[in-house]
């Protein structure tokens, strides 16, 4: 058996127009608006995160709030420099005592330090000239030769230990040398003078 319910208008429903819930037309920008909203927000979270960085870094600093990475530096070169005097007459004095031209010694001085004379350049006798410059300043010359190579243009004092730097000042100074530096390249002596094209001993 069939129930019946009622008459309501459903019953007087036709094909007429829609009745009921329906989508609007949509409304022209919505897109931009969505896109603007969402580069702002990006920006905003690129720029939080190069401050936060930049934090860590210490690369950045705010007026009157001490930075963790300062205090101890400014701490260590307070303490390093000597209470009373500022820091940049003790830098100064370190420098010029940096310039100073190292101590000579004399022949007395030479001992057992072996001493050659090597000739660096094509001209022949250099060697033998720069030995009898030495021999007649009083220094003892073990050995005279011809250095590895002919084309030095410049004479250099070569001495292999650091306590040798000042019998080598010294010997540069009989022969009007200016350059003198250690190097191990010459084994077979202690100081080692190596002639160049510029000695006119």
């Amino acid at each position: 058996m069939t129930q019946r319910f009622p008459r309501d208008r459903f019953d007087d429903a036709t094909d007429g127009p829609r009745v009921g819930a329906h989508r609007g037309a949509r409304r022209r920008g919505r897109g931009w608006i969505a896109f603007a909203w969402a580069a702002l927000a990006t920006g905003v979270l690129v720029l939080v995160g190069v401050l936060v960085l930049a934090l860590l870094n210490g690369s950045t600093s705010f007026p009157g709030v001490a930075s963790p990475s300062s205090t101890p530096s400014a701490s260590a070169s307070a303490s390093a420099a000597p209470s009373g005097e500022p820091s940049a007459s003790s830098s100064s004095s370190s420098s010029s005592s940096a310039s100073q031209a190292p101590s000579a010694a004399t022949p007395a001085d030479q001992g057992s330090t072996s001493v050659v004379v090597l000739n660096g350049t094509t001209t022949t006798g250099l060697a033998a000239r720069g030995s009898t410059a030495l021999t007649s300043a009083g220094w003892r010359v073990t050995s005279t030769g011809d250095a590895g190579t002919t084309g030095a243009t410049g004479s250099v004092v070569y001495y292999r230990q650091a306590d040798q730097q000042a019998v080598a000042q010294g010997i540069a100074n009989a022969l009007g040398i200016t350059a003198v530096q250690q190097s191990a390249a010459f084994p077979n002596a202690d100081v080692s003078v190596v002639l160049g094209a510029d000695y006119r001993g």
